[in-house]
Order: C-alpha cells, then sequence, then structure tokens
C-alpha cells in the first residue's frame, strides 16, 4: 500500500508507516503524526488482491482520520476492482459480492475512488464518488499497440457478448480502422465449462488482437486462441487490463504470441514470464 500525502503548496511525498499481522489474524498500522502536519490531501493506492489488505486498509484509513481529525480529504485508488465479477446473484443463497465490497468503500467515506476497467457497469454505480478509467484509455498508453492498431495492422476480437461495447470502443478510438469480429462461448450451464468457441467472421492471413478486462485461468481465451490459430490467423495477441494469470503464461504456449497488461493486479516484477510469449507490461 502506497500512501502519498499532499501539502498545501501541491507538493506531495509517500508516507512511512508500520505494520504487521499479529499471531490472531489482526492487522495493526501505525503512521507518525509529525508527517502529516502540512497536509491537505491523502492519496492512497492499493492493489486489494487479498483480504488481509482490505483490512489494512480500513485500518490505514480508520488511522489517517485520528491524526487529522478528520479535517483532511482521503482519496483511493484501487485499479482492480475485488468481487467486481460477483455482479450479479446466479443462483438463489448466493450473496452479491461487488455490493458487499462497495458499501466496504463506501463506508470509509473517500472524497474519491478511482478503479480501472470495471467488469461492469454495476460496480461503478454501487461505489460513491468513483471514476473508472476505462479500458480505451489504458490501452492508450501503449505506444505499440496504438501505432498497429492506428494503421489497421490488428483486427480486434471481441472474446464475447459482453465485451463487446468495449472491443466497439477501441475500434471507434482508431477512427473505426480496426475491423472489429465478434466472437461467441457457449457454457455448460451446470459445469460452467465452455463446450463451444466460434468466431463470427473471417480471420485468415489475419494478426489478431483479443481485448478484454480480466484474464485468471485464461480458459476463455486458449479455446479462442486455438479456433483463430485454426482458422487460420497468423498471429494472436492479447490484451488483458486485469492480469491475474492464476495458471501463469504457459497454458497459453503455441497459442497465444503476444500478451498486453497492466500492472493494475501485481507489480511488473512480480509477473513470470515465458520465453515463447511476448509479455509487455503497461506500468501505470
Amino acid at each position: 500500500m502506497k500512501v502519498l500525502s499532499y501539502d498545501s503548496a501541491g507538493n506531495k511525498s509517500q508516507l512511512d508507516y508500520d505494520t504487521f499481522s499479529f499471531s490472531g489474524g489482526e492487522e495493526h498500522i501505525r503512521f507518525s503524526p509529525a508527517s502529516l502536519l502540512d497536509t491537505v490531501k491523502i492519496e492512497i493506492f492499493e492493489r486489494l488482491n487479498d483480504s488481509s489488505k482490505v483490512i489494512r486498509l480500513m485500518m490505514a484509513v480508520d488511522a489517517l482520520r485520528r491524526i487529522t481529525a478528520e479535517s483532511t480529504a482521503i482519496e483511493l485508488v484501487i485499479p482492480y476492482f475485488p468481487y467486481a465479477r460477483q455482479d450479479r446473484v446466479c443462483v438463489e443463497g448466493e450473496a452479491l459480492g461487488a455490493a458487499v465490497m462497495a458499501n466496504i468503500i463506501n463506508s470509509l467515506n473517500f472524497s474519491k475512488v478511482t478503479i480501472w476497467d470495471s467488469h461492469s457497469d454495476v460496480s461503478p454505480a454501487l461505489i460513491h464518488r468513483v471514476t473508472n478509467i476505462d479500458q480505451v484509455a489504458l490501452l492508450g498508453r501503449c505506444e505499440e499497440l496504438n501505432k498497429r492498431l492506428s494503421v489497421g495492422e490488428l483486427t480486434l476480437i471481441s472474446p464475447d457478448a459482453g465485451a463487446s461495447k468495449k472491443t466497439l470502443k477501441i475500434s471507434e478510438k482508431f477512427n473505426g480502422v480496426p475491423e472489429v469480429i465478434q466472437a461467441h462461448k457457449v457454457r455448460d450451464l451446470k459445469t460452467g465449462d465452455i463446450i463451444k468457441t466460434e468466431v463470427l467472421g473471417d480471420v485468415k492471413g489475419k494478426n489478431v488482437l483479443i481485448a478484454d478486462d480480466i484474464c485468471d485461468g485464461g480458459r476463455t481465451f486458449i479455446e479462442l486462441a486455438k479456433v483463430l490459430k485454426n482458422e487460420g490467423a497468423l498471429e494472436v495477441s492479447l490484451f488483458i487490463t486485469h492480469g491475474i494469470f492464476s495458471k501463469g503464461l504457459d497454458v497459453f504456449e503455441g497459442l497465444i504470441d503476444h500478451i498486453y497488461t497492466t500492472d493494475s493486479f501485481r507489480p511488473a516484477n512480480e509477473f513470470k514470464s515465458n520465453s515463447d510469449i511476448n509479455l509487455q507490461i503497461i506500468e501505470m
């Protein structure tokens, strides 16, 4: 967790703090009151990829508010919004995870919350005073992709219906130059397994770019890449905002040639590379 202090002149400095976990699992954090004497705004940047980090964030906000007598605005930047994929109750008896997490964030009363490329419109609607930086803006920070898309060197692939709007927005950013092809996947309703993937367009002889917000284990993209390669795509690239890659990059070997992602879920130095896949991390 990075905590930044802004003084009345607009100068920014990073705040040091002590933190540790008790043997019972409780989180502890301590800031120095002297470091906050001229602070008019505080900004917290955290990757909430672990439940203990949520508790630590809550403890940090409470400590900072006590030091500043609740007079200082606190802003939060959480690029990856946890539980965003739990944005609906699919089966009776489940929790609405996105709402639970939003309620936690809202209870901390931040003056502003910034997230990146929300999984759906549900999470931004639930979070108070939120700014959602969309995928187009994030992709715009990758010079290589911008160049290739602007000249039509890459054909955009929307992996499923849920990604269609975002994929079309990428094409619109480049004045419609990149062609957009829709893909479709069919899942077994009981197991959730993908049983069929279709590409609704001609990819023969083309370099293609699949764009989506989250890659966890990667099954959607593995099955799609298989179909794209079988149907004649020359090069398959993947742009993912939140690269979790829980099964590593080896699962994409021989199927996906280039992967572009941000450091929203983990720092760049924590990604494990694969010699056969060109991995480019867009550091924010």
